[in-house]
């Protein structure tokens, strides 16, 4: 088999950040970034996809500048075969109509058997991308996959997804195909010390973003602007039974009809 794994790399969700002078976008204090962490159950599971089906082939992509070089060498570092970086000269906001395009763009040719991605990103949180590619590509798509099957003698991969209220939904689907996969499905491994090593040797393929299709801007960033206080915070004195017997009062006089 033949796996694509998409990956993202995103700022570091405990970095500080501020607007940055145009209030176009945000700056990273320190510019620490890392593997989105749905991104590495995707690729987690591609691995354990291997792991049951010898000769299976691994690429992982992803779409940013040259810093975005460090999560495809991670990802060789846990177990992947090889790298695509498509390189983009803007270290902005990415629209991720335009991202689905360029790695849609790039699979087109590559008949690729099954495609991963995490459920959504923890920056932006669209969970728009896979699906994206998915339709760029004519192929059958599943999002927030909890369980998967394979299903090598018939072709297809049995599927669950999860649904609200705790219920799932099962189907069966017939390859090549996109999932989105949620977390909870699998527990990601570390980079071994050995791969690491050979990952930061390892040539990645680099792609230029613009000698792909230009994809319209569907979406644009007016202004960014930190969130403002809108009110001063309430604290509360005394004994833990007089701070409780407060918390009380103030909730049912909250939750009074006005």
């Amino acid at each position: 088999m033949k796996l694509l794994v998409c990956v993202k790399q995103i700022p570091d969700p405990d970095a500080p950040v501020r607007v940055n002078a145009d209030g176009g976008w945000v700056d990273i204090d320190g510019g620490t970034f890392v593997m989105n962490r749905f991104d590495g159950f995707a690729l987690e599971e591609a691995l354990r996809i291997r792991e049951e089906i010898p000769d299976t082939r691994i690429d992982v992509v992803s779409v940013g500048p040259e810093r975005v070089e460090a999560v495809l060498r991670r990802s060789l570092g846990m177990g992947a075969d090889h790298g695509i970086h498509i390189l983009t000269e803007s270290d902005g906001y990415l629209d991720p109509f335009a991202t689905a395009t360029w790695i849609a763009e790039y699979a087109r040719t590559c008949n690729y058997d099954l495609i991963l991605t995490g459920v959504m990103s923890g920056d932006d949180m669209n969970g728009q991308v896979g699906p994206l590619v998915a339709e760029m590509l004519h192929l059958p798509c599943a999002t927030s996959v909890i369980f998967r099957r394979m299903m090598p003698e018939s072709g297809r991969i049995y599927v669950e997804r999860e649904m609200e209220g705790g219920l799932r939904d099962a189907l069966e689907i017939k390859l090549p195909a996109l999932l989105t996969l949620q977390s909870g499905i699998n527990q990601p491994r570390y980079p071994s010390l050995s791969r690491m090593l050979r990952a930061n040797r390892h040539p990645l393929d680099k792609v230029l973003s613009g000698s792909l299709e230009l994809p319209p801007l569907h979406l644009s960033i007016l202004e960014t602007t930190l969130p403002q206080k809108m009110r001063a915070g309430l604290i509360l004195e005394g004994t833990a039974r007089e701070k409780a017997n407060q918390l009380l009062d103030i909730l049912q006089n909250r939750s009074m009809p006005l």
